[in-house]
């Protein structure tokens, strides 16, 4: 983050939050609390590894931030 008080400091987590909200939390009608926890749980993995995003080339996070294997030095 940039410093205190800018206005772009929350414009990811905020984004995050819409797209959890639509996509997860109004869409399906959880009865417990435990129901909402294995959802969101199940939402996160499928955002991060194969959701695709745009900003990202179309491709899911996990396929920028996963290390790679290394290399043979043979």
């Amino acid at each position: 983050m940039d410093s205190q008080g800018r206005a772009w400091d929350n414009l990811f987590t905020e984004r995050l939050g819409r797209s959890v909200k639509d996509e997860d939390v109004y869409r399906y009608d959880d009865r417990s609390p435990r129901e909402a926890r294995t959802g969101l749980s199940r939402y996160f993995t499928f955002y991060n590894d194969h959701r695709l995003h745009q900003s990202l080339g179309c491709t899911p996070p996990a396929a920028w931030y996963v290390p790679l294997p290394p290399l043979d030095q043979t």
